[in-house]
């Protein structure tokens, strides 16, 4: 520093040795853009094995992924041009108290919520109807 600095650094703020606090020169984190939530490579599997099925069955035609910094939606669709039949949601702010993991009907509705996406995904598996076979 020249003679003519004033200038000490304490604990990581700039202050003037006469006391005063500089705010301009304090350093700051620059601004990181928040992370993108998800689908992990895992999940889509076990999601997209659930797709498949169905597709197969004729049940559902169309799917569309969504990210974004709060949550990342799979939501599936019967017609590509009506609104979504399921939406499978990760949430991960709700990962420690009702899990992470839930499926939304048409209506909006909750239908599953878990920790575990495999046992949140069974509500969409088709029930298999037993007959009595003479």
């Amino acid at each position: 520093m020249s003679e003519g600095d004033d200038i000490a650094i304490e604990s990581g703020s700039v202050r003037s040795l006469d006391g005063g606090l500089n705010s301009a020169a304090v350093k700051r984190k620059p601004n990181l853009p928040k992370p993108i939530v998800a689908f992990h490579r895992t999940e889509l599997d076990q999601i997209l094995r659930l797709y498949g099925r169905m597709v197969a069955s004729g049940e559902w035609r169309d799917y569309a992924i969504g990210h974004g910094t709060d949550k990342a939606i799979f939501a599936i669709f019967r017609r590509a041009s009506e609104m979504p039949l399921y939406r499978i949601e990760k949430d991960p702010k709700l990962a420690r108290k009702q899990g992470a993991y839930c499926v939304v009907g048409t209506g909006g509705m909750i239908l599953k919520r878990g920790h575990d996406l495999g046992n949140v995904l069974k509500v969409l598996e088709k029930k298999k109807h037993l007959r009595v076979v003479e």
